[in-house]
């Protein structure tokens, strides 16, 4: 079989919603951690606590927008609306928390390494990529056709200079710059 047999498009249309669900919802899941306190988050004021001490000041200013960014990208991916959109707005978010958090640590999440927020951005990325599929609200909009390669690709690049653009307006305090 192929990706043209049209027998199996609805197994690829399947495949994607389950990976749009999951990988969209657990990231508004985690946004609502930081914006709201639920599921036992920290909420705003201990997210901006958190990001004054990494480097991002005005610390509630950066962290009501990572949390946004991370609310809105997770509804999009999920929804699978706007296509790259909703994954290029996650993999900048996920470029913020591996550079300004996760780096130092290595790779893997147990040693809280980059593992996790490189899932997200390597998802996030496939599904900008393959585009949401025959199970989104784009198909049902007839949108999934607007989002050419070029696109897609131009759409991903502002996303991946937006994250490095944050990370760049990072200070760190005196204690953590390296000499």
């Amino acid at each position: 079989m192929t990706i043209t047999d049209i027998s199996i498009l609805p197994t690829i249309g399947v495949g994607l919603l389950v990976l749009r669900l999951v990988l969209g919802f657990s990231m508004a899941a985690h946004g609502t951690q930081k914006l709201f306190g639920w599921f036992r988050g920290y909420g705003l004021a201990g997210t901006a606590g958190f990001f004054e001490q990494i480097g991002f000041r005005p610390g509630h200013v950066f962290a009501a927008t990572a949390a946004a960014g991370e609310v809105v990208s997770g509804l999009l991916v999920a929804l699978g609306l706007f296509g790259p959109v909703g994954p290029a707005l996650m993999i900048s978010v996920m470029i913020v928390a591996i550079g300004s958090v996760h780096l130092p640590h290595g790779f893997f999440a147990t040693q809280n390494g980059i593992e996790l927020p490189f899932l997200y951005a390597v998802g996030a990325l496939t599904l900008a990529l393959a585009g949401f599929g025959m199970f989104s609200v784009d198909a049902a909009l007839g949108l999934s056709s607007v989002w050419t390669a070029h696109l897609v690709w131009g759409v991903v690049a502002i996303g991946i200079v937006g994250g490095g653009l944050n990370l760049a307006l990072r200070r760190p305090a005196p204690s953590e710059v390296s000499v």
